[in-house]
């Protein structure tokens, strides 16, 4: 059996995968005490947030049939089933709570090891986005699934920009 996603259930995860991005970027904010690197990544948090308004509008923006169910679903489980399974896979909670910085780490240390973790997490989105656009048929509006991941490779530019900049 095959199950298509629609653009509008797309959207719904892209949007739960930026609020838990927020949440990770605050979260390791907190672990950190220099006030510009905290700042740093409660921008990041702030960049997500956007991230998260931009689909919103996004999605609000598709047209009907790009919010066809492609499957008989009166319980609204594919919804639910996309929200676990973004929450288990992109920014995962469970591993942003095991997520270790020692006392003994510098701050640029403990900075460096939170950007490569969130690059890999932001490439592992892109992954999955990618995955998933192939799940999307062509009138559900899987060209605009291009538009999330065009989005998230900026997120990752930017990271990587601050990661190269500590080197100098």
């Amino acid at each position: 059996m095959s199950l298509d996603f629609n653009a509008d259930e797309m959207f719904q995860v892209a949007v739960n995968i930026e609020i838990n991005g927020a949440n990770f970027y605050r979260k390791m904010s907190e672990k950190i005490s220099a006030p510009p690197v905290r700042q740093m990544l409660q921008d990041f948090a702030v960049m997500e947030e956007s991230h998260e308004k931009i689909f919103e509008a996004m999605r609000e923006d598709i047209s009907g049939h790009e919010r066809d169910a492609t499957v008989f679903d009166p319980l609204g489980e594919t919804a639910l089933y996309l929200k676990a399974f973004a929450d288990l896979h992109v920014f995962d909670r469970e591993a942003e709570d095991g997520f270790f910085l020692s006392d003994e780490m510098s701050e640029e240390a403990k900075i460096r090891k939170i950007l490569r973790a969130a690059i890999n997490i932001e490439w592992e989105s892109i992954a999955f986005y990618a995955g998933m656009k192939e799940l999307v048929p062509e009138t559900l509006g899987k060209a605009r699934i291009n538009e999330i991941i065009r989005e998230e490779m900026r997120h990752v530019k930017h990271l990587t920009d601050e990661l190269t900049s500590l080197k100098r």
